[in-house]
């Protein structure tokens, strides 16, 4: 494998290139090599214990992108312009559990762990849970997913900046209500995923009004 060379000027262009698209060209559209390029990343990206608890969705129908409107007050205009728009989901208590189907699939078909190992890693797995997180409720266990989801989310819009695509991250929406959607027009198993963010990919309409303003390095950093 090619170790990467790319310089830092370029990266810190692209991070100061990535703005949050309030409104994006309802005329300018991704290809399909670019949203599974930016796809793949959150793919590639990295998990806790390497569980991957996480599902996209790809909302392109443009009658399911109404349907979201009512229950997303942050997403409407997004809905109405981006290119594409992705639900990300993270995984509840019956797939994050230790003991799950899902996290005993992942250990011995995904990552084919041989039998000793599978144990191993399951103990230890159960006593970070259990002992070490403290993840003895449903919304510990579904919060800590979506901390995992949300590594994805950073990657995909890094991504995005770094080919001159424009994003969105949105966590505008009543959570009840957006799952209750999911659930009745998506198809979702909602005992099994919540949603975690929305998020818009595209080309922007016009440039940003304002510059970028951030904290000072100094105030963020501290050496010891």
């Amino acid at each position: 494998m090619d170790i990467p060379n790319f310089s830092k000027k370029d990266i810190l262009s692209a991070f100061q290139f990535r703005h949050a698209t309030k409104e994006f060209n309802p005329n300018k559209k991704l290809s399909d090599d670019d949203i599974n390029f930016i796809l793949q990343t959150a793919n590639l990206s990295p998990s806790s214990f390497g569980f991957e608890p996480w599902h996209f969705i790809v909302v392109q129908d443009p009658e399911l992108r109404e349907l979201l409107k009512p229950v997303a007050w942050g997403a409407p205009l997004k809905l109405d312009t981006a290119s594409h728009f992705v639900l990300g989901l993270s995984m509840k208590t019956p797939m994050t559990k230790w003991d799950s189907d899902y996290i005993m699939q992942m250990m011995k078909e995904v990552k084919q762990f041989p039998e000793d190992v599978v144990e191993m890693y399951s103990k230890f797995y159960r006593e970070f849970q259990e002992r070490d997180f403290d993840l003895d409720t449903d919304k510990k266990l579904f919060d800590w997913a979506s901390k995992q989801t949300y590594i994805a989310l950073g990657n995909m819009m890094t991504a995005a900046a770094l080919t001159g695509i424009d994003s969105c991250p949105i966590e505008g929406f009543h959570q009840a209500k957006a799952e209750a959607l999911l659930h009745d027009k998506f198809g979702v198993d909602t005992e099994k995923y919540g949603l975690s963010y929305m998020v818009a990919f595209g080309y922007r309409k016009e440039a940003p009004q304002h510059p970028k303003s951030r904290r000072d390095f100094k105030d963020i950093v501290s050496w010891k």
